[in-house]
């Protein structure tokens, strides 16, 4: 009965976040309700493979990325962070942003119109994920520490570590959209004002202006929100929680101004394999072109 309780205690606490946070972002651009809320439970579930793959550490230690990271405990970047730590939230990091980058493809890839629906869509995964994160957390907090101590946990979930993945997914969301939906003439524009980062980036992966735009600017989110979600996470593990401030501060700029920039509205049509910088699916069979040809059809109506 009591474990119950907290369950229920968790969930309702684990609520207010992702209400909060998503009525703000929400009305800067709403979507699609179905989708919405099929893209918000998708979020969550998609943890659930995450805690899979910790259970299994006990059976197969060969797969545990802290024993891995672990063999770099004596060796420190910039002399006080050790190299074990950054390897840890680099792996961890991948693997959450790209369990939400899953949650939208498998949900919204052939529904998105704008760079904006990537960018609201990808945020709305994020709060699904973050509303089990906190659950999980919220009642582990219950059952070891008990309500008192709950207090200090909740405020940090709600206002931190749930903004943290909405802006990891956001900037994700918006390269994703630019993946998809950039014009051959802002492809080029995009492309002679790389930085210097990014020029690097396409050298060490041998990215080229033959390979697909949707493959250059995807393999760059990702890395991106990876590398965000590392810092993040190292600076609270190094206790540098005031680091985290301003950084977090830069993010919500950043979506606010990604959310007001024209570009983003621009409505493209409905995605489909094969056009604009979308991959093409060597097995499209005749539903595949059915679908395709009805959509096409109903845009020009």
């Amino acid at each position: 009965m009591e474990n119950t309780l907290q369950i229920i205690g968790a969930m309702m606490l684990a609520v207010i976040p992702a209400v909060l946070w998503g009525m703000l972002f929400y009305i800067k651009r709403p979507e699609n309700k179905r989708l919405s809320i099929l893209t918000f439970l998708m979020g969550g579930l998609v943890v659930f493979p995450i805690l899979l793959y910790k259970v299994l550490w006990e059976y197969f230690p060969g797969i545990d990325a802290t024993k891995f990271a672990d063999q770099y405990r004596g060796d420190h970047i910039f002399v006080i962070i050790p190299l074990s730590v950054i390897i840890t939230y680099m792996i961890f990091g991948v693997i959450e942003e790209i369990m939400k980058y899953s949650a939208v493809k498998l949900i919204d890839d052939h529904k998105l119109m704008t760079i904006d629906d990537a960018i609201e869509f990808f945020i709305i995964a994020a709060l699904g994920f973050a509303f089990v994160e906190n659950i999980l957390y919220f009642y582990d907090s219950l059952v070891k520490e008990g309500p008192s101590h709950l207090f200090v946990t909740f405020l940090f979930r709600s206002g931190f570590s749930t903004f943290a993945h909405i802006m990891f997914s956001g900037i994700l969301g918006y390269y994703y959209g630019i993946a998809h939906f950039a014009t051959p003439i802002l492809q080029e524009e995009i492309r002679a004002n790389r930085h210097h980062w990014t020029k690097l980036l396409h050298k060490l992966l041998s990215i080229r202006k033959e390979k697909l735009f949707y493959q250059e600017k995807l393999t760059e989110g990702l890395l991106l929100a990876t590398g965000l979600h590392a810092i993040f996470n190292i600076f609270l593990s190094m206790k540098w929680t005031f680091l985290t401030v301003p950084m977090l501060v830069a993010g919500y700029i950043t979506l606010t101004y990604l959310f007001a920039k024209k570009n983003n509205h621009k409505r493209y049509g409905y995605l489909l394999e094969g056009s604009r910088n979308h991959p093409l699916n060597p097995h499209k069979n005749y539903f595949h072109f059915v679908k395709r040809f009805r959509t096409q059809r109903d845009l020009q109506n």
